[in-house]
């Protein structure tokens, strides 16, 4: 049997240190980088030479979360049916488990210009897929109420992976119901900057 050349062991050693790095961080965002190394069985050296520092790996961590919720987007805006492209978005970030790491490691690092970028990237195209939906929706419902939404489906949490999804799908539904239902919602929505004071806190 062939065995796994260093540039291939290296990409796998990534992906292991990265799953273990969600699994740990979401946990607990205080935890050190000793027990990520631990949990995705390399060596504290091999995951220094990739990642210096934790704010490092915390950074990759939310930009990758960042790039799945932009190809979400992209491939959710390819439906025809402007309802169906919206709600297809929501399911798909809500099922990649996007917003979990906002909820839990928003001001933990500093984001680079490259993610700000990105970012503007993200609310544009979600934007334009909640515009979309705009003759299906309540009147009064803006961007940001669909970001506490999201949050809201994040914060479903249980040690059973497949029944943590089913509940979430569940809370999602209900709420897609609710964006639909006539009638002015109590308040005004949230302003951007009740949104983004996490990630201005380092």
């Amino acid at each position: 049997m062939r065995r796994p050349g260093r540039g291939e062991q290296a990409v796998r050693n990534n992906e292991a240190i990265l799953v273990a790095a969600r699994e740990i961080f979401l946990a607990d965002p205080r935890a050190p980088v000793a027990a990520v190394a631990e949990r995705a069985k390399v060596g504290i050296g091999a995951l220094y030479r990739r990642y210096p520092g934790k704010e490092d790996l915390l950074r990759t961590l939310c930009h990758d979360g960042l790039k799945t919720f932009i190809a979400e987007a992209e491939q959710a805006a390819l439906e025809p049916d402007d309802w169906t492209a919206f709600a297809t978005f929501l399911r798909g970030v809500v099922q990649a488990d996007v917003h979990s790491l906002t909820v839990h490691l928003a001001g933990t690092f500093t984001p680079t210009e490259q993610m700000n970028a990105d970012a503007e990237l993200a609310a544009d195209l979600a934007a334009g897929l909640i515009e979309r939906a705009r003759p299906h929706l309540r009147a009064d419902i803006e961007a940001a109420d669909i970001t506490l939404l999201l949050e809201m489906c994040a914060a479903v949490r249980l040690p059973d992976a497949a029944r943590t999804g089913e509940l979430r799908d569940r809370c999602l539904t209900v709420l897609l119901d609710g964006l639909r239902t006539a009638g002015p919602l109590p308040g005004p929505p949230p302003r951007v900057l009740e949104l983004n004071w996490r990630w201005l806190s380092t």
